[in-house]
């Protein structure tokens, strides 16, 4: 009669793992499927190469300042254009280290305010009319030659319950597939804006303020030298 089975010489083998999906692999969608809604659902170019990044100066150009400064500036741009009954909605996204679209942000955090192509060489102007220039704002622009990481379209944005993505670039106002960016964003037209867009001046202006005003708090939240 046979004797009981001897134990195996050698450990289980493990199971064979499964392959990464491609959001895992990429992170927030497939890198493919991201460059390619930029690139063929909003005509928008794209720097080659890894992160997905977004060339600035062609289509539009970006102004860069604080999430805190922005968030405020655009709850006054909203309260405004809404007694206009105009719309605010060109594109917005926020870059840093714990950056959410719903408006929990960690300092660091920067927000981009897409603007009209060529208001990055005419924000040294407008600041010095705007009798700012003289002030360390923490706005600068982004433009010709100029990128920036772009955020996951829409449809790769992940559920609030799933919290905010580190160090990750995410969409507060997103631009929408298949209409022309240009007629959404702010700029100098002696027209004025088209679409109900802010005006380029008044923006900054906007933007310039709510610099201050966050640069100050942080100056009295430091501590005294001789405390």
């Amino acid at each position: 009669m046979a004797g009981p089975v001897p134990p195996p010489t050698h450990p289980l083998l493990p199971l064979p793992r499964r392959p990464l999906a491609r959001e895992s692999r990429e992170g927030r969608g497939g890198g493919d499927d991201v460059r390619g809604w930029y690139e063929n659902e909003l005509g928008w170019p794209t720097v080659p190469g890894h992160p997905v990044r977004l060339l600035t100066g062609e289509r539009y150009d970006v102004l860069d300042v604080p999430a805190a400064a922005g968030h405020a500036a655009l709850r006054r741009l909203t309260t405004a254009t809404a007694v206009m009954n105009a719309p605010a909605g060109f594109p917005v996204s926020l870059h840093g280290h714990t950056a959410s679209p719903h408006g929990h942000t960690a300092d660091g955090v920067r927000m981009r305010l897409l603007v009209a192509a060529g208001a990055a060489e005419e924000l040294p102007g407008i600041l010095r009319w705007l009798e700012w220039g003289a002030l360390p704002l923490d706005l600068t622009a982004i433009g010709a030659g100029g990128f920036m990481e772009a955020p996951p379209p829409p449809a790769f944005r992940r559920p609030a319950r799933a919290g905010p993505l580190q160090g990750a670039a995410v969409w507060v106002r997103p631009p929408v597939a298949g209409c022309e960016v240009e007629s959404s964003l702010p700029t100098m037209s002696a027209l004025g804006p088209p679409g109900g867009a802010p005006d380029l001046v008044r923006l900054v202006n906007t933007l310039a303020t709510e610099c201050h005003r966050v640069r100050l708090r942080r100056a009295c939240d430091q501590p005294l030298a001789f405390s």
